[in-house]
């Protein structure tokens, strides 16, 4: 297992290289020029000229390419243009909070889906297995950023439980668990949103799964000897169910980060979302290079998690 983990983590590098290269040629060739919204609108040329060869932009594009990647192995992730402070610094600063949203979320989306999908599995066909589906199909079709902007409405606006924004009220100076309980209720929305969106996949999987998985033989064997019906299905019956939703974690984290940033924007969460989107607006090219490639390190590494998770629940999965 050990010599499994560290083969694994060492594929993470030519990973990285590779998607790094595909998002600076991404980015490079979308359209507007980083030097002149640092100019400003009405600098002239040669001022402009001299912001481009500044920050290397005048460089053929093969050559900005090795030298990011020259400095990317040394683990510098460059110096923002917009902010002129290290990405690695701006990056750090948010990514614990993108962090706290994205795991917060997408574990209850998991718990959710996958109760609710056995829920509807022993009661398939019923008025409430109808409803679960019907639900679980809106939500899928609904935008992140809509269901978040739904939530502020009702919740924040409306009844005025729940703040609008922010991570912390502003001006509050209390510590410890006062802070604590404040943070929390900022969260409780976004959150919410992320989960709302992120539940379905783990619901309709859980559903089929524990529908198939309750039908097998040996369910009935476990039955026949007279076990009742919980210790069938929570000793025999849930852990193979799970299997798939497990999987589909690994593939589904991804989305988690991308839904991330759109979350972020609509509750102002001091996050990376936040600082891509003002990154996109600014050109800042470090920057949206320096969020990309941590969001892929932090997709690959909870890939890994997932395939350590599915052989913990599966036996029969031995990675050497």
């Amino acid at each position: 297992m050990t010599k499994y983990i560290l083969r694994r983590l060492l594929q993470i590098i030519p990973m990285v290289v590779i998607m790094a290269t595909i998002s600076f040629l991404l980015i490079r060739l979308a359209p507007g020029d980083p030097a002149m919204v640092l100019a400003g609108e009405d600098a002239n040329p040669t001022y402009i000229e001299a912001v481009r060869v500044k920050y290397g932009l005048d460089q053929p594009l093969h050559v900005q390419l090795w030298r990011y990647l020259s400095r990317l192995v040394q683990g510098d992730l460059g110096q923002s243009m917009s902010m002129r402070l290290p990405v690695a610094q701006l990056v750090r600063d948010r990514l614990p909070n993108t962090l706290i949203l994205v795991l917060s979320g997408h574990s209850l989306a998991i718990v959710a889906g996958a109760i609710l999908g056995t829920y509807a599995a022993y009661r398939r066909g019923s008025w409430p297995d109808l409803l679960l589906c019907a639900v679980s199909s809106a939500l899928y079709s609904v935008p992140v950023f809509w269901s978040g902007l739904i939530l502020v409405l009702l919740f924040a606006v409306t009844l005025g439980w729940l703040p609008t924004s922010g991570m912390m009220s502003i001006g509050q100076t209390c510590t410890g668990f006062e802070h604590l309980l404040d943070v929390l209720r900022h969260l409780i929305l976004p959150v919410a949103t992320l989960a709302l969106a992120e539940w379905p996949p783990y619901f309709q999987i859980m559903r089929t799964s524990v529908a198939e998985v309750m039908g097998s033989d040996y369910i009935k064997v476990a039955r026949a000897k007279g076990l009742g019906e919980p210790k069938v299905l929570y000793r025999h019956g849930l852990r193979n169910a799970l299997l798939p939703t497990v999987s589909l974690g690994g593939l589904q984290i991804g989305k988690s980060f991308a839904g991330a940033i759109l979350v972020e924007t609509v509750f102002g969460w001091p996050g990376m979302g936040g600082l891509a989107f003002t990154a996109i607006f600014t050109r800042d090219y470090p920057i949206l290079m320096g969020v990309f490639i941590v969001v892929s390190i932090a997709v690959l590494v909870m890939n890994l998690v997932t395939d350590l998770a599915y052989a913990a629940l599966d036996p029969r999965v031995v990675y050497c």
